[in-house]
């Protein structure tokens, strides 16, 4: 049960990493001492309801965790964190950087890593459209943004729209930094204290192996909320987004996190603030 005598409450997506993932912990064949209430909602919507405080334990941006650090630690399993793994800018066609100035961009949400990519790579942009990320594609087609940030399923499928990619973001960030691209991770509550969140980040790695030893029982509840259906776009999307580093982050996994939010605070996109900042982990100590 959770620290407050009730099922914890855990936000996730409906996006096929994460019912992938944490199908085992979801049904309660992991973590069972916890007992785990599951909220599934958008990326955005994740992240609007952690930094309001009104989940205990969920999956958000990593450029959100630049905002709540104070209040949660971040679990070493359950990432979706890689190489070739990052959002894609895309267009109707080609254009010259400069001209993303004085574009509208649709982004899948204020506080998403993809947006922070963005705005790193583009300083100089300040239009933005903030819409559900299965939503952009579209909007691009339709004129209704100049450009987009794809992410999720809409990074395998934007092409038979006739949309073109301006900027793989996560392969920028690569070759500037020498980091893997730390997209989201999981956050459980300070107050939990540390040997909860470590128990909790123990039932979300052995949730991680339960869907790799029985594929097929997971697979059909990935479909039933997967925004596409289609096997090969599912399957490139788990493969792409679950792998060694959602099973635990390690000191190459933590290191891409912590370079993001000193990147973000350095301009001035993330709150910075005097002092130390709090250990990222249950495990880190000052």
């Amino acid at each position: 049960m959770g620290t407050l005598g009730k099922n914890i409450t855990f936000g996730l997506s409906p996006c096929p990493n994460d019912t992938f993932a944490f199908y085992a912990l979801v049904h309660g064949i992991v973590g069972r001492e916890f007992g785990v209430n599951a909220e599934f909602m958008d990326v955005q919507a994740l992240n609007e309801a952690v930094l309001a405080g009104r989940l205990e334990m969920s999956k958000i941006s990593y450029h959100l965790l630049g905002y709540v650090q104070d209040d949660y630690f971040l679990l070493e399993s359950g990432s979706a964190l890689g190489w070739g793994c990052g959002p894609l800018l895309v267009a109707r066609d080609h254009m010259p950087l400069e001209d993303l100035n004085v574009c509208r961009i649709a982004i899948p949400g204020i506080y998403t890593t993809a947006a922070l990519l963005f705005r790193l790579y583009c300083p100089g942009a300040t239009q933005f459209v903030p819409m559900l990320f299965s939503d952009i594609p579209m909007a691009v087609v339709q004129g209704k943004a100049d450009a987009g940030v794809i992410i999720h399923e809409t990074r395998f499928v934007y092409e038979r729209m006739n949309l073109v990619c301006l900027k793989d973001l996560g392969k920028w960030w690569e070759e500037e930094t020498g980091h893997p691209i730390p997209l989201g991770g999981i956050v459980v509550k300070r107050n939990f204290g540390t040997k909860r969140a470590q128990q909790l980040e123990e039932a979300v790695a052995a949730s991680v192996d339960y869907a790799y030893s029985h594929k097929d029982e997971v697979m059909a509840f990935v479909k039933r909320h997967a925004q596409e259906t289609e096997d090969e776009v599912i399957q490139e999307h788990i493969k792409l987004y679950v792998n060694s580093f959602t099973k635990k982050l390690g000191k190459q996994g933590l290191a891409a996190v912590e370079h993001l939010l000193q990147v973000g605070r350095a301009k001035g996109i993330l709150p910075a603030k005097k002092g130390d900042y709090p250990p990222l982990t249950a495990w880190q100590r000052h």
